[in-house]
């Protein structure tokens, strides 16, 4: 993965408009959808059982989070998701608060068992939480870096074959024996509900145009950091900066790629 290859996937969504099927949660949705548009994906928001295999019929990629978890929206997930594997699409899984209550724990653990999504992207906490019950965690907040999550990411792309994105100060994306790290990004990031759950939406239209898995998940995180890093020049504080990052994946060009992509590669 290099700055032209971003580039590249980003100029292939731009052009195709690819539609990203996100089972999301009501608090990142209007900022999920409006950041897939201002990349140039195309965003639906379906979660009623009545419909969910119908939008995956017409969809390229499928999102899975459990940010608002219930019931039926367990059932549209798993409806939603044995209509994609029919359809040979990706799912990107999000597993919003593992770790914080057994529901959210044992849910997430059984949508990577029996749904075997092709990339988990979660915060530190979220995944060693689905591997182990010793993680902590304060709700959707992760009390852990990145690098401290490597070996349960190990763990969950070993057994399930799958690509784990764990994000942070600097994000870590492993797959196999391999870790990409991207270092881009800024610290009022965290400041701003629902920019994790934007970081996996965005994985799910990379996952699209790139077939590499691996590399469609470090190209989001890339995109992510770079935008962060444009919008924080703008901002004010955390709510200037949300209007300001939509804008950022808007205007993204090559030129901001190659200035300031932050990527590195280490084997396990």
């Amino acid at each position: 993965m290099n700055a032209e290859s971003i580039w590249e996937d980003i100029g292939t969504i731009r052009a195709d408009a690819p539609l990203v099927h996100n089972i999301t949660n009501y608090v990142a949705m209007d900022l999920t959808a409006n950041a897939l548009l201002a990349l140039g994906a195309s965003p639906v928001m379906a979660h009623a059982v009545e419909e969910v295999e119908d939008m995956v019929g017409i969809s390229s990629s499928l999102v899975l989070n459990i940010g608002t978890l219930s019931g039926p929206w367990i059932e549209a997930m798993f409806r939603a998701a044995a209509a994609a594997k029919r359809r040979g699409l990706r799912i990107v899984f999000d597993p919003v608060g593992a770790g914080a209550t057994r529901f959210r724990t044992e849910t997430s653990r059984r949508i990577l068992t029996e749904i075997r999504p092709a990339i988990v992207r979660g915060n530190p906490s979220e995944i060693m939480a689905l591997v182990s019950s010793d993680a902590s965690t304060k709700g959707v907040d992760t009390r852990y870096a990145s690098d401290k999550a490597v070996d349960a990411a190990f763990e969950i792309t070993d057994q399930y074959n799958c690509v784990v994105s764990v994000s942070g100060v600097i994000d870590r994306i492993v797959s196999g024996g391999k870790i990409i790290k991207i270092a881009n990004g800024h610290a009022l990031m965290p400041k701003v509900t629902g920019l994790g759950c934007v970081a996996t939406a965005l994985t799910g239209a990379f996952a699209v145009v790139n077939p590499s898995p691996f590399e469609a998940a470090a190209t989001a995180m890339a995109v992510m950091g770079i935008a962060g890093e444009m919008a924080a020049e703008k901002a004010q504080g955390p709510g200037s900066f949300r209007v300001h990052f939509i804008d950022a994946l808007h205007r993204i060009d090559e030129d901001d790629i190659r200035s300031r992509l932050l990527v590195s590669t280490e084997s396990r």
